[in-house]
């Protein structure tokens, strides 16, 4: 757990107005998968450095969540960097029995920008799912 925490503050300072822009160039690296490219994983390295325990521990959690949660994040991902400007993303994780995510996207507005909360429930890491066939 305390290394899916870090990773979520490493995700949230990505995804931040100070850093958003670093993405916006690599968006397309969020896109969506295709059947050629279907071994795209979502944990490449581009914001948890590749070859660091932190990035095995990411690794091995987005290996546990299930394609279809995968896929919508990056989708979110995707979108988030193509609109001007690029859309802030908050990420959250708590525990859950099976994998879910919730998604909240606050309007810009006069005043202020808006942003996307993306939270992600899951088993803790590393605690296989008791009906699971894996």
């Amino acid at each position: 757990m305390p290394a899916l925490q870090t990773v979520i503050s490493e995700l949230n300072r990505a995804f931040s107005k100070e850093h958003i822009n670093e993405l916006v160039a690599r968006r397309e690296e969020f896109a969506p998968v295709t059947v050629v490219d279907e071994e795209k994983p979502l944990a490449r390295g581009l914001i948890v450095k590749q070859g660091t325990p932190l990035h095995t521990a990411w690794v091995e959690f987005l290996n546990s969540m299930p394609k279809s949660l995968q896929e919508a994040q990056r989708a979110i991902i995707y979108h988030a960097l193509g609109t001007k400007p690029p859309t802030l993303i908050t990420f959250a994780w708590m525990p859950g029995y099976d994998g879910a995510l919730t998604i909240t996207h606050a309007p810009d507005t006069k005043a202020t920008r808006g942003g996307i909360t993306i939270l992600t429930m899951s088993r803790y890491p590393g605690d296989k799912h008791p009906v699971s066939r894996s």
